[in-house]
């Protein structure tokens, strides 16, 4: 994740540059049922609305959270599907609160209402996330059913009538890339607290809609739009959360942004960037799914690394026999092509490796992904390489509940 509003502040009031701490543990994102309400065309876990044999049980999920809380990790991020479907959620959500966890919420948001909200109010979720993928129809297409945009505004609403936090998730494709303007003006008349947006990666149903994948040059004029937007609310005083996902590149296309316009703060932004270090599946990022198989991240889902049914998550996850996973807790990361070549290397540290196995079979090449050209990251591979060329069936997707 890609945190905005940090480097943001960064450049109107810098602060010190002290070490990198990384988290005592990864941040988990457990998929904790399969079962949705919802079909949408992006959807990494390719659910449906029925029930999925082998989930774990409510006990096994006690006994990986006491596994999980002693091997350090504080946060949970709890998913689907469509989370609010399975029955135990609440039960799960409290004992995990009871326990000191940060917990949040991963919703589609149709099911909260006025009885559920109670619910959520009760519990005390640190976060609740709301996909939405456009305004009206556009997201009632994206999510396959009508008046799911209706609903799904209603929980953000009640969220935000309730003082909780709330955020809504976007996936950014051809089809709904026009309608950011729309949405960035309604987290603020909402009075929304974050804005998420995603960049499609190749992962389950999404994998199948990579030709929507939005553009090299739309995704450029997205993101300078993020920047000034958030400029301009946290110079207003009106700050908000805008972070991006699954395009670890975004910090170096921003290091450019703020060279353009704020050059005296690009080498502390640069330095700031640097110690992000960019992508972290499978050192500070963790993913469950529902049948307890453990991935490096959402995204890899026909990866697994172990299965907490039979061996503990803390024991999976320092295992480094497993290729992928010695892979990506090398560091620096041995990655070939543009990405190992590329100047800020150390920024994005080589970006979504599972978006280069899926187009190229091999993990460790260059992300298909990257929408900077060969200028703007340093790098002379001999021929030519065209800059605003759209994404077509060789490349990448993204998908939220």
């Amino acid at each position: 994740m890609f945190r905005i509003t940090q480097y943001v502040k960064e450049v109107l009031e810098p602060t010190s540059i002290g070490p990198k701490r990384n988290p005592p543990g990864p941040v988990v994102i457990w998929n904790l049922i399969r079962r949705c309400n919802l079909r949408c065309k992006h959807c990494y876990s390719i659910s449906s609305d029925h029930d999925f044999p082998g989930e774990l049980t409510t006990d096994q999920v006690f006994q990986v959270m006491d596994d999980l809380w002693g091997y350090g990790v504080r946060v949970l991020i709890l998913s689907g599907g469509e989370p609010l479907l399975r029955p135990d959620i609440f039960e799960i959500s409290r004992r995990a609160k009871n326990m000191g966890f940060y917990v949040g919420l991963s919703s589609n948001g149709t099911l909260i209402d006025k009885d559920a909200i109670r619910h959520l109010v009760d519990i005390g979720y640190d976060y609740v996330g709301i996909s939405l993928d456009g305004i009206g129809a556009t997201h009632d297409m994206f999510r396959g059913q009508e008046g799911a945009y209706d609903r799904s505004l209603r929980a953000a609403r009640l969220c935000r009538q309730h003082e909780l936090k709330v955020g809504l998730r976007f996936t950014m494709t051809l089809d709904n890339a026009h309608q950011l303007p729309d949405l960035l003006k309604l987290i603020d008349e909402e009075d929304i607290d974050k804005f998420y947006l995603s960049h499609l990666n190749y992962a389950g149903r999404g994998n199948k809609n990579r030709g929507d994948d939005a553009h090299w040059e739309v995704t450029r004029q997205a993101m300078d739009l993020m920047f000034d937007t958030c400029l301009k609310l946290v110079r207003a005083g009106r700050e908000k959360e805008f972070v991006t996902g699954n395009n670890d590149a975004d910090g170096v296309y921003m290091l450019h942004w703020v060279q353009r316009h704020f050059p005296e703060s690009a080498s502390h932004i640069e330095a700031k960037l640097r110690q992000w270090g960019g992508n972290s599946s499978g050192v500070n990022v963790a993913n469950i799914d529902n049948l307890g198989d453990v991935h490096p991240d959402t995204m890899w889902w026909n990866y697994s690394l172990g299965n907490v049914k039979s061996r503990p998550f803390s024991e999976i996850w320092e295992d480094i026999g497993d290729p992928i996973m010695a892979g990506l807790k090398e560091s620096p990361r041995k990655i070939g092509g543009r990405c190992g070549s590329c100047r800020y290397f150390a920024i994005c540290g080589g970006n979504t490796r599972v978006r280069a196995m899926q187009v190229s079979g091999d993990p460790w090449a260059e992300d298909p992904g990257c929408y900077l050209d060969d200028a703007e990251i340093g790098v002379d591979v001999g021929g030519e390489r065209l800059v605003n060329r759209p994404y077509g069936k060789g490349d990448y997707v993204h998908a939220v509940r």
